[in-house]
């Protein structure tokens, strides 16, 4: 036998199903190039140099995509090996046993694997400069046009895919001895016994979304909403796969029951086609629904961050330019020491200072239960415990009144109280065992303090009298409790100066700025007292890493994003193909029996709108439900625009949804075409 003949029958077998082998041949095509596409921008040099979380968040964006092409390939491989075994079958039959069967495949596997990972990698090259300066421009930065290949991308390209194919080359011969010749020969037209409506599993789903459900909407932490985030995705993921396995069962059964609903031209072939295949239909679309609602939740919640990312950093960061100067104990913090220390940041700023604000505080965290904060540590080591874990940050009247134009009067016993999310509950307030403070809820804007906002726990902000009378009995708590090998949060003693700089250039900003940290440096340097530390900065010198950041996590969310809407198309495509060949001869025999290509198209329209308006139904549900959450995750990022999540929120499902319109019509067509004989 000639050595060309096993290449020549995989080649003839790939040509004369061509309408399935292209398609899957351009997925791997597609797959290998966003792999080496993510390898390349995981290791740029502009992204490596500027942002160390953000090169991790782009390495484990490689290698969701990685593992998301294992699993996907596999998947829609299984659709062509349904194709192929009626083929194999006959080889059989005609004399050539499993081993020569498994030459075709090898043949075949080798020759889309080296198509694939060529093909791919080089359109990867080709466009992973053009994606460079996307990301870049995403991001603001600005890089060189030197093109590059890159030598870890490519090998790990070849590792990985290498092995994919690999393992798919290992099903196929475990699916081909397995069978014998006859199943081979019938198992396209194998179909599935209507099942029985398993109740137990769709109520079973039903709770566990439900359950899921509840747990989006209920959470009010941001902190709790990162815990909790990946344990509702799961739950989601299991209830949809219950309810379309079950569920759609039990639709057909009462679709089936509907005489005035069943009995009809465009509906009696739909509804006993879908009975036929159910189990099938059910994971299918479940695959789709949970693909869909990841889109919809990359998309709306990272397009949300980039748009917003200039109101966010303002939220973050209130005024232009910050100074803070710590001390040990809050009566370190003098009139005399703290005018001089003004005095010292104003010379620097040359007058061009606006907007200012000027306060003492002490920050402290601890646990909050009952109207008491108690900041012994002990215990709260891990995120599971931090359930009522709170900042607080204790602030001076008299700064108060300065800083905000008010002229509040309080007793010793009283105190203001801003909560930077939900209302304070309770009438008193306590730190430790120091004094019981009234509380009085604060009118005025809490949005000076940045910290605050984008704090992950709730924070609260107590003005009170005298700051000493609160704090010193911190000191003593926390050296007793030491003292016993304890551990306690210590006060964080501080004074803070922040100001706007309205006529001042981002350049200008960094260099006033820069004179502002030089000029305080050396002023505590000469100073006769202690200090534990000093900070400066403007918010030009974050903007770039802040848009940087968000500029990063959109590019991946798009990427992401690509390649599960085309996960989305090959699986409608693959399905409506494969079950298009399985109702030909169906469909032959109902046309010679008198139905009409006008009869198929409304039974296709009838099928196709029962069966797809599922998916996306239960993925904009899904999305709705998940919709705190996202607001809550996003709250960490100091996003608290809902308005315009709301907007983008919006725009995604409706493009989506134009989207999924448009893979309906193109998928119909080619079921269409395939069961009618002809082209319409």
């Amino acid at each position: 036998m000639k050595k060309a003949f096993y290449p020549k029958l995989a080649l003839t077998g790939m040509i004369k199903n061509k309408k399935l082998y292209l398609p899957f041949i351009l997925t791997c095509i597609g797959m290998v190039m966003m792999f080496y596409i993510m390898c390349t921008m995981a290791n740029v040099e502009f992204l490596g140099r500027e942002s160390a979380s953000l090169t991790m968040i782009m390495e484990l964006g490689t290698w969701v995509i990685a593992i998301f092409s294992v699993i996907f390939l596999f998947y829609t491989n299984a659709f062509l090996m349904r194709r192929r075994k009626k083929e194999f079958g006959l080889y059989n039959v005609l004399g050539m046993d499993k081993r020569n069967i498994s030459r075709i495949l090898f043949w075949e596997t080798i020759g889309i694997a080296v198509f694939s990972i060529v093909i791919g990698m080089a359109l990867g090259i080709l466009f992973s400069k053009l994606v460079e300066l996307c990301l870049a421009n995403m991001m603001d930065y600005d890089i060189d046009y030197a093109f590059a290949v890159s030598a870890v991308a490519i090998k790990r390209t070849l590792i990985i895919f290498g092995a994919v194919f690999v393992l798919l080359f290992l099903n196929a011969l475990r699916q081909i001895h397995a069978a014998n010749p006859i199943a081979l020969l019938h198992s396209e037209n194998l179909g599935e016994k209507p099942p029985k409506a398993n109740w137990v599993l769709g109520i079973l789903g039903f709770g566990i979304l439900a359950a899921a459900y509840y747990l989006a909407v209920s959470i009010d932490n941001p902190l709790d909403a990162l815990t909790w985030f990946f344990v509702a995705v799961i739950m989601v993921i299991v209830a949809t796969y219950l309810i379309f396995v079950a569920g759609s069962v039990l639709l057909c059964k009462i679709l089936q029951k509907n005489k005035k609903y069943y009995y009809r031209a465009d509906h009696f072939v739909s509804v006993s086609n879908m009975a036929y295949r159910m189990k099938r239909n059910g994971a299918g679309l479940a695959s789709i629904c949970i693909l869909a609602t990841m889109v919809l939740v990359m998309i709306s919640s990272t397009s949300c961050l980039y748009f917003g990312r200039e109101g966010s950093l303002r939220q973050r960061y209130p005024r232009d330019a910050s100074v803070s100067v710590s001390f040990e104990y809050t009566g370190d913090m003098t009139e005399e020491r703290i005018s001089a220390l003004r005095g010292c940041v104003e010379d620097a700023a040359e007058g061009r200072q606006t907007d200012v604000m000027d306060y003492r505080c002490f920050d402290i965290s601890g646990m909050l239960a009952g109207g008491k904060i108690n900041p012994n540590v002990d215990g709260y080591n891990s995120v599971d415990t931090l359930d009522g874990l709170i900042d607080v940050n204790v602030m001076y009247l008299s700064d108060y009144n300065r800083m905000m134009g008010t002229s509040h009067t309080l007793k010793d016993d009283e105190a203001i109280i801003y909560w930077n999310r939900s209302p304070y509950e309770y009438d008193t307030i306590q730190i430790a065992d120091g004094p019981v403070i009234k509380v009085i809820p604060g009118e005025e804007d809490y949005s000076f303090d940045g910290n605050a906002i984008a704090s992950v726990v709730d924070t609260v902000c107590i003005v009170v009298n005298d700051v000493d009378t609160v704090s010193v009995p911190l000191y003593e708590a926390a050296e007793e409790m030491n003292e016993k090998g304890g551990e306690y949060y210590i006060p964080e003693a501080s004074w803070n100066y922040f100001f706007n700089l309205p006529d001042a250039s981002d350049e200008e900003q960094d260099e006033l700025c820069e004179s502002v940290g030089n000029a305080l440096s050396r002023y505590l340097m000469d100073a006769d007292y202690d200090y534990v530390g000093y900070s400066y900065g403007c918010i030009a010198a974050e903007r770039a890493d802040f848009y940087g950041f968000y500029g990063g996590l959109f590019f991946l969310g798009i990427m992401l994003s690509i390649v599960f809407i085309c996960a989305t198309v090959l699986i409608i495509y693959y399905k409506q193909i494969s079950e298009g060949y399985e109702d030909q001869a169906r469909f032959e025999i109902m046309q010679k029996v008198g139905m009409t290509k006008k009869d198929i198209r409304h039974s296709i329209n009838s099928q196709m709108l029962t069966v797809f308006a599922l998916p996306i139904v239960f993925g904009a549900i899904h999305f709705a439900f998940s919709f705190p959450l996202i607001y809550k995750l996003l709250q960490l990022f100091a996003v608290t625009d809902i308005k315009l999540l709301v907007i983008t929120a919006g725009i995604t499902v409706f493009a989506f949804a134009v989207i999924y319109t448009v893979i309906y019509r193109v998928t119909s067509n080619a079921y269409y075409n395939i069961v009618s004989g002809a082209k319409e």
